[in-house]
């Protein structure tokens, strides 16, 4: 298989090595991730050349080959150890002056590191690896190689899938170098912004396969983001740690039927994202489950679950149910997070993760198990009713803040639920819905009246905002009236140059399109003032 050429430089044969390692890609024994880098491994597998593994520099693995002068011809043979005479004449020994190429060492990686070509423990178990992660760049110059030696050798691939990721680039696109000055010092951002932060930009911000941009002229931007998560994540876990006794019940002895809706909804809500982020993690798209991940930490948890349950752990004794059920649920779905999150902010999860009540000194978060969810927990399943609580009290505040409501103005609200079972799910969430939406007064028989906001659900539940104790009446109708006479004005001007012939005819049609659609958003406007002031009682 190897064998010198061109004035002693020596070659291996590289086809019979080829094909083994062709025939693993084709049959889906060995798989790229992205697959469009399936073609650029075929067609170098394909058209592979001989390989020459001679190197003429000062540092490296010296061939291991060896020529008596003294016999004749000269005698040339490979050794394992360097030898001191010549074992067939006794004379004198040199060894070849080359290098072998940096990959002939690297592509024996895979088992030489286990302790081949001895048949090691380690060998049996870690060979063959389960995935590769490495950059494109180097999937022939080391991958292909691994893979054919991994043949050759040990009759087996040495991985099931290799994970080609992106480039990190600057704004113009280019690799970041030291000789181009666009890097970035990782050291400099850890020291600014955590290694959390870092570590969340690089995965959440780039998806599957592609290359992530990055501003070295502006790291507050690029990397802002993920500080204020692991800001986030940690106000969240310290105010969730305050709330936990040194007993936290399990999750899975409490009683389904006891559970509230909110309870209900963040436990299917935890089920939904184990399941999410498992399977986008397996198929290598990482932005997806950081993405799935922090929503369910941001705004599930965070926005809603724990501001519906803060009554509850606030007035009620430890002992009692309902606290006792919030304090599990709380726990539970902290948990889950943390073992959601580590593999990309480690640093804040482990911190977190080993202050939950029940740790043990020895216990790592990196050690613990993937999250799972109980049996009866996929059950409870409450998506739909709660996520008419929370569409109500959202269009209660959207109300507020169109009619510029102050915020610790208290108003009066009535909605009407399509269903008795949308009834229950607000009756049941009355508390969280006059907390949150900041409400004084909150009916479901629709008698509330007058001036006010309306707003549809998406059920079609109806909700109404009592406003004529909240705002100024006449000066909130002065500024109304006065919107819909500036459109009303821009509409006429519109109307006219759109039945002008001329600009008809002469305008591009783009432009014209533009004019026309313009019109159907100012008419669609003039609709929404003339709701609204007739909502008001505006004359």
């Amino acid at each position: 298989m190897v064998e010198p050429r061109l004035s002693d430089q020596w070659f291996v044969k590289m086809k019979p090595l080829a094909q083994p390692a062709l025939e693993a890609y084709r049959s889906g024994a060995i798989r790229l991730v992205p697959e469009r880098w399936g073609a650029t491994y075929e067609h170098w597998m394909e058209n592979i050349r001989d390989w020459n593994i001679s190197r003429q520099l000062w540092w490296g693995h010296r061939i291991p080959v060896f020529t008596c002068t003294k016999c004749v011809p000269p005698r040339q043979w490979a050794d394992r150890a360097d030898p001191k005479a010549c074992p067939e004449c006794g004379g004198p020994v040199e060894q070849d002056p080359d290098v072998l190429d940096t990959w002939f060492s690297s592509w024996l990686w895979p088992f030489a590191t286990l302790g081949w070509p001895d048949e090691t423990p380690d060998l049996k178990r870690f060979y063959p690896g389960h995935t590769l992660v490495t950059a494109p760049e180097i999937l022939f110059f080391w991958v292909a190689r691994m893979i054919m030696a991994g043949y050759h050798f040990r009759r087996d691939r040495p991985f099931a899938t290799v994970y080609l990721h992106g480039t990190v680039r600057d704004t113009q696109h280019r690799k970041m170098s030291k000789s181009l000055g666009n890097g970035i010092d990782p050291l400099d951002v850890v020291g600014k912004f955590g290694a959390d932060a870092l570590r969340w930009t690089t995965i959440a911000g780039v998806s599957l396969g592609s290359d992530l941009m990055l501003d070295p002229n502006d790291l507050e931007t690029t990397f802002a983001p993920g500080r204020n998560f692991a800001n986030k994540l940690w106000n969240i876990g310290r105010f969730i740690l305050a709330q936990l006794p040194d007993q936290v019940p399990s999750i899975g002895n409490l009683d389904p039927s006891r559970l509230a809706l909110a309870d209900r909804w963040i436990l299917g809500q935890a089920h939904k994202t184990i399941v999410a982020a498992t399977e986008q993690l397996e198929t290598f798209r990482l932005d997806e489950a950081a993405k799935s991940c922090f929503e369910f930490a941001w705004s599930d948890l965070a926005d809603w679950y724990v501001e519906a349950v803060k009554p509850r752990l606030a007035a009620a004794p430890a002992a009692s149910g309902d606290a006792a059920a919030a304090q599990a649920v709380l726990a539970f779905c902290f948990d889950t997070v943390l073992r959601l999150l580590h593999p990309v902010v480690p640093f804040i999860t482990e911190e977190l993760w080993q202050k939950l009540p029940g740790r043990q000194p020895e216990d790592l978060l990196a050690g613990a198990a993937w999250p799972t969810v109980p049996a009866a927990l996929p059950k409870l399943r409450a998506d739909f009713e709660f996520a008419r609580v929370q569409e109500a009290i959202s269009k209660i505040r959207a109300i507020r803040a169109e009619y510029r409501v102050a915020p610790k103005t208290r108003v009066a609200a009535t909605i009407k639920p399509r269903t008795e079972l949308i009834r229950a799910a607000f009756d049941g969430e009355r508390d969280t819905i006059m907390r949150l939406a900041q409400l004084s007064e909150l009916q479901f028989d629709g008698s509330l009246k007058g001036a006010g906001g309306h707003a549809v659900l998406a059920d079609g539940s109806e909700v109404f905002v009592a406003l004529a104790d909240a705002i100024d009446l006449q000066q909130e109708c002065r500024r109304l009236s006065g919107e819909l006479t500036r459109l009303e004005q821009q509409l006429a001007g519109l109307a006219a140059k759109l039945t002008n012939q001329q600009f008809v005819a002469r305008a591009p049609a783009e432009v014209v399109a533009k004019e026309r659609e313009k019109e159907r958003a100012w008419r669609d406007q003039r609709h929404v003032l003339a709701d609204k002031l007739k909502s008001l009682g505006c004359s």
